[in-house]
């Protein structure tokens, strides 16, 4: 990876010009007035009456609300790196049957443990994605991170299409896993930070969106091609699309801010807001929010603040319920699944189905995040993530006890429970815990809180796709179901009580609703509640 912490918005062909002195854009903020003490979000509420009272008195007149076009064509340049990271994801399950057949091409056969290694290893790349992506959003900028993690992407695949044992495949699966890890972290949180309040749920969770796309195009690839070198040579294709958008989008406006190029930050916001909108008020928000952030720069001790702590919790227990609901031991092995149930429908056309479930699903939860908010989506994910679960089970109990009966009476009975299963988890649970990830954090903290969260996440997908295997031996498939359906009543209780509703809230409200500091844009003054 190129670049460095001087770098404003980092490009692999030119060297940037110093920046030259220049007039600040942003007036000097006067006055030490003090924010009442209100209660959570109501406390928070009171920047958004400062910025609509500053902007009516504001003489430049401009549009009443962003512009969205540039917004939505960024959010799609950047997740294109999510369905990338989805083909890596989706390989894995056309791709296992290939390397474990006797006939397949090449010169690597896999046993069903290496298999069930070679699946979940992804995970250990992906592990070591997140901290490291973490480092590199401060030192190279969130579109220079995008644009550095696309060469090992490649070079991971290529690993994958020309191996001749199985530490080459190995090693291009964890590769490829690593710059998964990446993207998973560096996405969502730039979108977080040039998204407005009023689109940010929907950009949010596109990233989830494009993940499925990715599953479902590697799903779809393998029922076509004959061998798995074809198939990592195709899931190319994505990673090379991510750099070429990637490469004409802008840098955030808070990465600029964080580096003193305030012309350019302000240049940045104005293109994602639009050239008719006053941005003047959430800029100087923006610039104090990130001054804040480097007088409190954040160590991890830090991390054990109320206002750090409780969101970190919070986004930590969603990302562990996220993997051990079972979704990625169950797109991993999609097939095997199939095969095992006994199904009459093809393998291919079973997996290809699912995948087009979760993407429509996750199309929804898109058009819903924004209106009927992440707190309901995700009690209702949770609680048929549980049922479907359940049924799927059952289907097991009773082929171990009948398996004539079974399947000749509720054969339908895995697929139905996977769609059911694939839509409640993609409608929320798929795209909110990394949508929250992005939003939960104050700006000081938010490389190490949302490296930590990623890292947590990939670690926690590694172990159950691991053990998913042995779990089934030990347990049976219908006791690993139950088992999951039971973690998701967990999850369902932990929604109810714990999780707070953050649609429609800007980054600063978020932050002041578990005690943070407020800033007003009409003083220097900051206010930390207790939460």
């Amino acid at each position: 990876m190129a670049g460095s912490e001087d770098d404003g918005e980092w490009s692999p062909w030119e060297k940037e010009e110093e920046p030259e002195e220049r007039e600040p854009l942003i007036p000097a903020v006067h006055g030490t007035g003090q924010i009442p003490r209100q209660n959570k979000f109501q406390q928070a509420d009171s920047i958004n009456s400062s910025m609509e009272s500053h902007r009516s008195s504001s003489p430049i007149l401009g549009r009443s609300s962003p512009a969205k076009n540039v917004q939505y064509f960024t959010a799609l340049s950047a997740t294109m790196g999510a369905l990338a990271m989805g083909t890596v994801l989706g390989f894995s399950s056309p791709a296992g049957p290939m390397l474990m057949s006797n006939a397949t091409a090449g010169p690597v056969h896999l046993t069903k443990a290496q298999n069930s290694f070679f699946s979940s290893s992804m995970n250990l790349g992906a592990l070591a994605g997140g901290p490291i992506g973490g480092m590199c959003l401060n030192k190279l900028g969130r579109r220079g991170t995008m644009l550095s993690s696309v060469v090992p992407f490649v070079g991971g695949w290529l690993l994958i299409a020309f191996a001749q044992n199985f530490s080459m495949l190995m090693a291009g699966r964890i590769i490829t896993g690593f710059c998964a890890g990446i993207t998973s972290l560096v996405v969502p949180t730039y979108i977080g930070e040039y998204a407005s309040a009023d689109i940010r749920g929907t950009l949010g969770s596109a990233f989830q969106l494009m993940v499925t796309i990715g599953v479902v195009y590697a799903y779809a690839i393998g029922a076509v091609v004959k061998t798995w070198q074809m198939l990592a040579g195709l899931c190319i294709i994505p990673a090379v699309i991510y750099f070429v958008m990637v490469f004409f989008t802008k840098e955030s406006p808070n990465f600029l801010l964080s580096k003193g190029k305030v012309d350019k930050a302000s240049e940045s916001l104005q293109h994602f807001r639009g050239k008719d909108y006053n941005i003047q008020t959430e800029l100087n928000m923006l610039q104090q929010s990130v001054e804040d952030a480097k007088r409190n720069k954040a160590s991890l001790k830090d991390l054990l603040k109320p206002y750090i702590l409780k969101p970190l919790l919070i986004s930590l227990t969603l990302m562990f319920f996220q993997q051990y609901s079972g979704v990625n031991p169950v797109l991993f092995n999609l097939n095997t699944i199939f095969e095992d149930s006994g199904s009459t429908i093809s393998d291919s056309i079973s997996s290809i189905t699912i995948g087009v479930v979760q993407v429509l699903a996750t199309l929804l939860a898109t058009v819903l995040m924004d209106r009927a908010g992440r707190k309901i989506l995700l009690i209702v994910s949770a609680s048929i993530m549980a049922l479907s679960l359940t049924a799927l089970g059952e289907f097991f109990y009773e082929k171990m006890e009948d398996k004539t009966w079974a399947v000749e009476t509720i054969g339908w009975l895995p697929l139905a429970s996977l769609i059911i299963f694939i839509a409640a988890f993609s409608i929320g649970y798929g795209p909110i815990p990394w949508l929250m990830m992005g939003e939960l954090f104050p700006s000081n903290v938010k490389e190490a809180a949302a490296g930590l969260a990623t890292m947590v996440n990939w670690t926690l997908s590694f172990t159950i796709t691991l053990i998913f295997v042995p779990l089934q031996d030990a347990i049976g498939d219908f006791g690993a179901y139950w088992l999951f359906a039971g973690v998701c009543v967990l999850n369902l209780i932990f929604c109810v009580t714990v999780v707070p509703e953050t649609k429609g809230k800007t980054l600063e409200e978020i932050s002041a609703y578990f005690g943070g500091p407020v800033v007003s844009s009409n003083s220097n003054s900051r206010h930390e509640s207790d939460a």
